[in-house]
């Protein structure tokens, strides 16, 4: 499966919350012949802007002996050192710092990426200079804890998008074999981050692109008994990947990043049957949750070799089964997105029109649209019934 780098930025950007509309910025997506070079130049990029507005600074506890005792003494500190004695005493000082968390982790981030031998050197010479001009900032070790504990507010939002990347680049670099240097392990090959990545992309672009629905994950309790109701805590947690709320129905939206969509081999290929199954479960236990709303249900997974645009009524709710190819344009994406989203011909329209604008003249009508396999139904709702009911029973 191949995504082009500008392309997989997206993914990233929408992912991490950090996608905005309307506004158009160059960062150098097509010159970046991949990841750690678009990232080298991101990084260089904004924090030469933070260094020219000034970079975040927060007041650190010092503790130091001094003649001239100022705000808080540390009587504990005076009394084992017998300071006293030598006519001094300790204290503990803020002193105002640019020495911060999110300052350190963007320096050391700065470096361990210029030590990274598959981004250019030309960029790892700019890592070098711009990690250079950030004075009074420390390095520090980076370890996977240090992210969660940084806090940043709304005068330090510009740091929120260069964290996402320091902490992308500090799991994707790994040292080689000499010790020397790094190199950038490639996100396609690893199918379970790809997997988080393409689930929170999606959640993403709904919540942007789909404004007047509420879109989020949902925790969903179960139709259970039990007798001892301590067996109750032993059921797995059952949450959607994505829920989308709009004012007339309910659409649970199942993300599923593979490199092979079908499965049962290459003869005899199949839905996977676990997926459709989860799915189910989900959709029946939204409509006993609330009887009197239309529930949906839609699996997305990545094009990798044919497009699938499925159409099935599953235990009588409608469920969609449909493939984005992520090696197109974007606007391709975009609409393709918004088109499995919605239900049907006349939701696709409405959605491209409210979204894209007016279609250009002469463009075919089917344009943007993923196209179904000859033998996937397409129009036609294909039932899937139980062995009971084929049996008659």
């Amino acid at each position: 499966m191949k995504i082009p780098v500008r392309n997989l930025y997206y993914l990233l950007l929408y992912a991490w919350g950090h996608f905005q509309p309307g506004t158009a910025t160059d960062v150098g997506a097509d010159a970046s012949p991949d990841l750690p070079n678009l990232f080298a130049k991101i990084l260089i990029d904004r924090t030469r802007v933070l260094l020219r507005r000034g970079l975040d600074r927060g007041y650190r506890a010092e503790s130091e002996e001094t003649r001239s005792p100022r705000e808080r003494l540390l009587i504990g500190d005076i009394l084992k050192r017998q300071t006293l004695r030598r006519g001094a005493a300790v204290c503990e000082i803020d002193e105002l710092t640019n020495d911060v968390l999110n300052n350190r982790i963007l320096l050391s981030s700065l470096l361990r990426l210029a030590s990274c031998s598959d981004v250019k050197p030309d960029l790892r010479h700019d890592l070098r200079i711009v990690a250079s001009r950030m004075a009074g900032v420390s390095k520090l070790r980076l370890s996977a804890n240090l992210f969660y504990r940084v806090q940043l507010s709304r005068n330090t939002s510009q740091y929120g998008l260069l964290m996402k990347i320091c902490e992308f680049v500090f799991w994707a670099l790994m040292p080689e074999q000499d010790g020397s240097s790094s190199r950038f392990q490639s996100i396609l090959d690893d199918e379970m981050r790809m997997s988080a990545i393409f689930e929170e992309f999606l959640r993403g672009f709904y919540r942007t692109e789909l404004r007047d629905c509420h879109v989020g994950s949902e925790m969903m309790s179960w139709s259970a008994s039990a007798i001892d109701s301590n067996h109750l805590a032993l059921l797995p947690a059952m949450q959607t990947d994505i829920t989308i709320r709009s004012a007339r129905e309910t659409t649970i939206v199942d993300a599923k990043f593979y490199r092979e969509v079908l499965g049962g081999g290459r003869y005899s290929a199949r839905l996977r049957s676990a997926h459709l199954y989860q799915l189910a479960t989900y959709l029946a236990h939204a409509q006993r949750r609330e009887p009197a709303r239309r529930i949906r249900g839609l699996l997305v997974y990545p094009q990798v070799h044919h497009a699938l645009d499925l159409d099935y009524e599953i235990l009588g709710f409608p469920v969609r089964v449909s493939t984005v190819d992520l090696s197109a344009p974007w606007r391709q994406i975009r609409e393709e997105l918004l088109s499995v989203q919605g239900e049907g011909k006349e939701d696709v329209q409405h959605f491209a029109s409210e979204f894209t604008g007016p279609r250009r003249r002469g463009a075919p009508s089917g344009e943007g649209v993923v196209a179904p396999l000859e033998h996937s139904g397409r129009g036609k709702a294909a039932s899937i019934k139980s062995n009971e009911e084929r049996d008659g029973t």
